[in-house]
């Protein structure tokens, strides 16, 4: 079958699809600069390929990089904690300058090697920010051009990597807006880090590491675990090769506060923590709900997987590689 190239591909997301694709019989080249990814997260499900590694803002790298693929999963991008993204100013800024010069060159790069098919990871991030501070609110994909706010640098980069794909009259493109995945080869770093595994780390590291929870622990998440995510994906690439370009919500409407996700991590590390509320930390968004609506309808997609489920078995793999 026919070459894909998978950028981010020893990150989170990418060593997962990178197993998938390489399972479905494909041809998959991984490409990463390794500054989040790692050789590790390929073995632990069971890939054993070597790295294409370097720079994505270098472009002549982007391009030698991208040769001779038919279809690109693009899923390198500067990402991390709401810290990490959104601390300061010159953290928003950065994140933006880093993504949108990563997009440029890889949507550049797929033009002029000829390739027929993009699938993009975009973001919950898109979504108007300040309808996400309000109630219980679902997002559907139109509601990201009905007014246009993304959360700070990140979500403007991929705001606006949305709109450049948007332009590539000759290739057809399938956009994944991912509403935090979870699942084996996580980000755990302090720094990289988001809700579930910081929670985790910090329960298997307690008492070393103080159990604090950003926020008032009021606000509420759907969290969709990586199998079921692979799935959509796969579906996606499908839908794109048959038929042509498609965005779609990739996520869960199984919701949970962050409080309660706290109670339920430390229910799972069997340990006697207290969770310590830190309202004066940044929370983000109050209210994240995906409208499945589209990706039901187009790829007969929903998922699987309960929360609980999914929560053991990350646990399970954030305890060992901790």
């Amino acid at each position: 079958m026919a070459k894909v190239a998978v950028t981010g591909g020893a990150g989170f997301l990418g060593s997962h699809i990178a197993k998938s694709l390489l399972d479905e019989g494909r041809e998959v080249s991984i490409v990463d600069d390794m500054s989040a990814g790692s050789t590790r997260n390929l073995r632990d499900v069971g890939v054993k390929q070597r790295v294409v590694k370097g720079d994505l803002k270098d472009y002549g790298f982007a391009k030698h990089s991208l040769e001779g693929a038919e279809t690109v999963f693009h899923f390198a991008a500067e990402v991390g904690s709401v810290q990490y993204l959104h601390g300061s100013q010159s953290r928003e800024l950065s994140a933006l300058l880093a993504n949108i010069t990563i997009d440029a060159n890889i949507f550049r790069a797929c033009a002029e090697n000829g390739v027929r098919n993009i699938i993009y990871a975009s973001s919950v991030s898109v979504y108007p920010f300040d309808r996400q501070l309000g109630g219980h609110i679902k997002f559907g994909e139109e509601d990201a051009e009905a007014k246009v706010n993304p959360e700070g640098g990140y979500g403007w980069s991929k705001y606006i990597a949305e709109k450049e794909l948007s332009y590539l009259s000759d290739m057809d493109v399938g956009v994944a807006r991912i509403f935090h995945a979870y699942g084996k080869n996580i980000y755990i770093r302090p720094d990289r880090s988001q809700v579930i595994a910081s929670l985790m780390r910090k329960a298997v590291r307690y008492p070393k590491e103080d159990f604090v929870v950003w926020g008032d622990g009021r606000q509420r998440r759907c969290f969709v675990y990586i199998d079921d995510v692979m799935g959509a994906l796969l579906g996606l690439l499908r839908y794109v090769e048959a038929k042509g370009s498609l965005t779609v919500n990739i996520g869960s409407t199984e919701e949970v506060t962050v409080l309660e996700l706290a109670n339920r991590i430390i229910a799972l590390s069997g340990k006697k923590i207290e969770p310590k509320l830190d309202p004066t930390k940044p929370s983000g968004a109050l209210n994240r709900m995906p409208d499945l609506s589209r990706v039901k309808m187009t790829l007969g997609w929903e998922p699987t997987t309960p929360l609980a489920d999914g929560l053991s078995k990350t646990f399970d793999w954030v305890r060992t590689r901790l």
